[in-house]
């Protein structure tokens, strides 16, 4: 045996253990309870939501929220800038989620306001109409509200990924779909707890830190009444519950207090959180502020000692504790918490706030048995494939179809060798993909053969014919393999769940098989044309 010969065939021994331990072998462990170390089982190849079960959602994103969330903003800093200017208007409304008025400007503060509106900004994203006594409407430019509503998707996917990820899930699906694309699929396969998954996915998750006017009140009316029902419009109602140092109302009641609209530190602002245990060891959650949100946290509370801030989460009081001194960069949400849902809460703060609601259009829950009869289906469907491409191999090729199977095992072995190392997901789809590599394989070999029995039948010698065979078809198979790694390239860029599954497969199964039916189908013909000095026939 050659030099030559041998580290090729070292190489392929080489790649088939390695590949094997990866990728074959954890699955025969995990069926049948083989000893096996934690590294290498970590690397089993992973099922995707088909095969494993799990639930399947599809969420819409109303991005008419976070129109209105910018229009609302908007309206209260145009309010706030012109009575700090000393301007005395009316009431400031929103119309609807892309427009908003401020009545009652005084004709003779009109420059004034104008001039205010300056300092805000606002005419960067809104229109501004003048109109009769003293009224202003300001709309969304259109290219803004395209902006918007771009951004609320692109935010919502990615608030969802950070959630279902510290969820986690393994090997997740979140991509945008839909002809308007906002829409949301998210696939989670081998989740058992839906319901927890939906509440955290869709939960809003917006923090606010609010200083508290008046309250608590037993009803919303008796809030309003202390205001002869003519609330301000920079303040506002939110409801909260009642705990047992609320004198006069019962643990868990609704009660209600009287906020500021703006709030001074949002959930943006926040840096971390954790869970943790309050005062009276009850489960809590604990946040620390950024640097920046720190300091001016520090002057709210120095300016405002003896009032009670209010921590509100998703238009929700939760607790509203006196400020008894200056407070800067850390703070605690307390309530009547599970551990598991302060676990949650914390997680939805970390991940940051949804920029729009959801709304739930589809939920399919896949249980584990399905999975397991598509496992069973799938792989019934490639023993008999493979049987079926041995049987022909052997019978039309002869002995050299030994050489085709050989090279046929090296391949899948390989495949699921890469899926499994890459962390790569085998799905239904994946396994249709694993059928059709096995046909690419046979196909590839069937080009090879025909190739050297032309070699032979034009009465070349029998090593020539092996060489002509591989190296004049071989441009061939590069051709064809390119063109089918393109096609499975575009099928996994523009498609989603199980057909990236697919693509996936395709695509390393292509690299493995130019792999086996070039290098290691050659070199298993050198090596049994390398024992006999003369050889006259081929048995091909």
């Amino acid at each position: 045996m050659n030099k030559n010969l041998r580290w090729k065939l070292l190489l392929s021994l080489g790649v088939l253990i390695l590949f094997g331990v990866v990728g074959v072998y954890p699955i025969l462990a995990s069926v049948y309870h083989l000893p096996a170390p934690q590294a290498i089982m970590n690397k089993q190849l992973k099922l995707g939501l088909d095969l494993k079960g799990g639930v399947h959602l599809v969420l819409r994103v109303k991005t008419e929220t976070a129109l209105r969330v910018e229009t609302e903003l908007e309206m209260q800093r145009v309010a706030d800038a012109a009575r700090t200017a000393g301007i005395s208007i009316g009431a400031a409304t929103a119309t609807n989620e892309k427009q908003f008025r401020i009545e009652g400007v005084p004709s003779a503060q009109d420059a004034a306001f104008r001039q205010a509106l300056g300092s805000t900004g606002v005419e960067t994203n809104f229109d501004r109409s003048p109109g009769a006594g003293g009224v202003y409407t300001f709309t969304l430019k259109p290219n803004i509200e395209r902006q918007l509503r771009e951004e609320s998707v692109v935010q919502a996917q990615q608030t969802i990924e950070r959630r279902v990820n510290e969820l986690g899930v393994a090997e997740p699906t979140i991509a945008r779909q839909g002809s308007q694309g906002n829409d949301i699929l998210v696939e989670l396969p081998g989740l058992a707890d839906v319901n927890r998954a939906k509440e955290i996915i869709g939960k809003t998750g917006l923090l606010e830190l609010k200083l508290v006017e008046q309250g608590p009140f037993p009803s919303q009316e008796a809030a309003l009444q202390a205001y002869n029902n003519n609330l301000p419009p920079d303040l506002l109602v939110v409801p909260g519950s009642s705990d047992p140092a609320n004198a006069g109302a019962a643990p868990g009641s609704t009660i209600f207090y009287v906020l500021r609209r703006v709030a001074p530190i949002t959930g943006r602002d926040l840096r971390t959180a954790r869970p943790s245990l309050d005062q009276n060891n009850q489960p809590a959650v604990s946040f620390t502020l950024s640097n920046d949100a720190a300091r001016r946290m520090g002057t709210l509370t120095e300016s405002n000692i003896g009032r009670n801030l209010a921590i509100v989460l998703d238009n929700r009081v939760f607790s509203a504790p006196r400020i008894d001194g200056r407070i800067t960069d850390n703070g605690q949400i307390f309530g009547s918490f599970t551990t598991q849902e302060a676990q949650d809460l914390a997680l939805v703060l970390r991940s940051g706030a949804l920029p729009a609601e959801l709304d739930y259009l589809q939920e399919q829950t896949i249980g584990p048995t399905l999975g397991a009869d598509a496992i069973k289906s799938g792989v019934i469907a490639s023993v008999v494939g493979l049987v079926m491409i041995v049987f022909f191999m052997l019978i039309y090729y002869k002995l050299s179809g030994v050489n085709a199977v050989v090279a046929l095992l090296f391949n899948l072995i390989i495949l699921l060798g890469l899926m499994a190392y890459i962390g790569a997901v085998m799905t239904l789809p994946g396994i249709a993909g694993f059928v059709l590599t096995m046909g690419i394989g046979v196909d590839s070999n069937v080009l090879i053969f025909e190739r050297i029995k032309e070699e032979l039948e034009a009465g070349r010698p029998v090593r020539a014919s092996v060489n002509a065979g591989f190296s004049r078809v071989f441009l061939t198979l590069l051709d064809t393999h390119i063109s089918a790694v393109i096609g499975a390239l575009f099928l996994f860029q523009f498609g989603t769940g199980p057909i990236r599954g697919f693509a996936m497969t395709l695509f390393i199964g292509l690299a493995s098989n130019l792999f086996t039916s070039t290098f290691v189908s050659k070199t298993l013909f050198e090596a049994a044309l390398g024992r006999r000095q003369q050889v006259a026939t081929l048995s091909i």
